[in-house]
């Protein structure tokens, strides 16, 4: 693999991938989708492998991975190769993007959807494509992210919070008298179907809270919307985002939900409706649910926004996805296709969204102005 490139007259992009979460193959396999996008006359990429134990790999070691080299091995070779008592070792490989005009992360889950690697590209004071760190952050949160979609009046599914310090308070009895019989429990900062399972009796619940409970000390436990498929939709876009058209999911009636097989591993049990039919009414509904939710969660860039539809046509968000995925089988990229945008032309549009962002953010200043006809503060106008 090589880039031999003009890099005087080509954007230079730097595609972080990896992490060290359950996501870290999907996000390899995202990487190798989007660098394969990339038009290569407009874009010069270096790549930054994030390992499982968070060291970032340079990019000619990145590549040796890309190419089909054991990871762990190559992994080896580069960490010998720095002073592990720099406490920066772990992203000494970064101050090869001195010149990096834009980061286009591609980490899913913890550390690149939690805000965590964006607060780094504002360190760096690099553009960066996605959402910036309290938006991240929050979207990130499962119980952060109902909270506000509730305040804004977004219609999302009943549920209760259970920590170590209030575990005793929430048996299957209690739960269940607030939710119903059956139960969906999951940690509340993980993704891709980690730690998540369906209960619908004491002995499952206890074992269910149990296992979220490796995961994350958050643990959400929400209604269960018994409805014949998942919705999704694509947002794309920063204060004036557009919509995607809706795709559904229907799993087979033996699984007990769209799990982490389904989605990565082995999908030939799931059905993929893109784009899907709904009656005109809900597929307004579920758009005008979903922009809004972009808007009072504060998101940039892109996210993808999982819907449960009751048997009686009732849509809830479920959950928003900030960094999601763009493997062959992922939903995000796919729903822009049949919405009429390339996967090439997507790239290249999340890549102008970061460029316009943090010019944006630039304009704002950081430390006192006094408040004169001749200041920036003064003068300046809002974005429309």
């Amino acid at each position: 693999m090589s880039d031999k490139m003009d890099t005087k007259t080509k954007l230079h992009v730097g595609l972080l991938f990896g992490g060290n979460s359950s996501e870290h193959d999907v996000s390899k396999r995202s990487a190798h989708n989007i660098y394969d996008a990339m038009d290569k006359s407009r874009y010069n990429v270096s790549l930054f492998l994030l390992t499982r134990d968070g060291f970032v790999l340079s990019d000619a070691a990145s590549r040796r991975v890309f190419d089909g080299e054991d990871e762990a091995t190559v992994a080896a070779e580069e960490q010998a190769q720095v002073d592990a008592t720099n406490p920066l070792a772990p992203i000494w490989n970064l101050s090869q993007a001195k010149d990096i005009d834009v980061f286009f992360p591609i980490i899913h889950g913890n550390l690149g959807e939690d805000g965590t690697i964006q607060g780094l590209f504002r360190l760096l004071k690099k553009p960066f494509v996605g959402s910036g760190v309290l938006a991240s952050a929050t979207a990130f949160d499962k119980d952060m992210t109902k909270q506000v979609l509730t305040t804004h009046g977004i219609r999302n599914t009943k549920y209760v919070v259970i920590t170590p310090e209030n575990r005793d308070e929430y048996d299957y009895a209690t739960v269940s008298e607030k939710l119903g019989t059956n139960v969906f429990i999951k940690p509340a900062n993980q993704g891709s179907s980690v730690g998540i399972h369906k209960a619908g009796n004491a002995e499952e619940f206890n074992a269910g809270v149990a296992d979220a409970f490796r995961y994350d000390f958050k643990v959400m436990v929400e209604e269960t919307i018994a409805g014949p498929e998942e919705v999704e939709i694509s947002i794309l876009g920063n204060e004036h985002p557009q919509a995607s058209k809706l795709g559904a999911i229907r799993v087979p009636e033996s699984d007990v939900f769209y799990d982490y097989n389904n989605k990565f591993v082995d999908a030939s049990g799931v059905t993929f409706e893109v784009p899907v039919e709904l009656p005109a009414e809900l597929t307004t509904e579920i758009t005008t649910m979903g922009l809004r939710a972009y808007a009072a969660l504060g998101l940039k860039g892109m996210a993808r926004i999982d819907y449960l539809v009751s048997k009686d046509g009732v849509p809830y968000v479920g959950e928003v996805n900030t960094l999601p995925g763009f493997t062959n089988i992922s939903l995000y990229p796919q729903l822009w296709q049949a919405s009429g945008i390339s996967y090439a032309d997507l790239i290249d549009r999340l890549i102008e969204l970061a460029l316009e962002e943090f010019k944006y953010q630039d304009e704002l200043a950081y430390d006192f102005i006094p408040l004169d006809n001749n200041s920036a503060a003064s003068t300046y106008k809002p974005k429309k």
